[in-house]
């Protein structure tokens, strides 16, 4: 009992919180960053965030319904835009 408890509701919630953690630190660094930074660096941690997110309810809900494939294919499209996304935001905050 404890097992399937365990494997229904709380492999899930694990799941998503890997991108959800990085999507935080995203967001942690617009804050940070502030009103002064250029609006491509904010745009771009915007947009990682946001891709985080989707990302992690996307693996949230493929961990309860493991027959769509389509949800996986959205958290790996997603999660690969958010770290490209974050990649170039670190690039372009390195040359300025």
């Amino acid at each position: 009992m404890t097992e399937e408890f365990e494997e229904r509701f709380i492999k899930p919630i694990i799941h998503a919180s890997y991108p959800g953690t990085l999507a935080a630190l995203n967001l942690t660094v617009l804050q940070v960053t502030g009103p002064d930074a250029s609006p491509i660096i904010r745009m771009l941690v915007a947009l990682g965030s946001m891709m985080f997110l989707v990302s992690s309810f996307s693996i949230f809900f493929y961990t309860i319904y493991p027959t769509k494939r389509n949800l996986w294919t959205t958290t790996a499209i997603s999660f690969l835009l958010g770290l490209t996304c974050s990649l170039i935001a670190v690039i372009v905050i390195l040359a300025l």
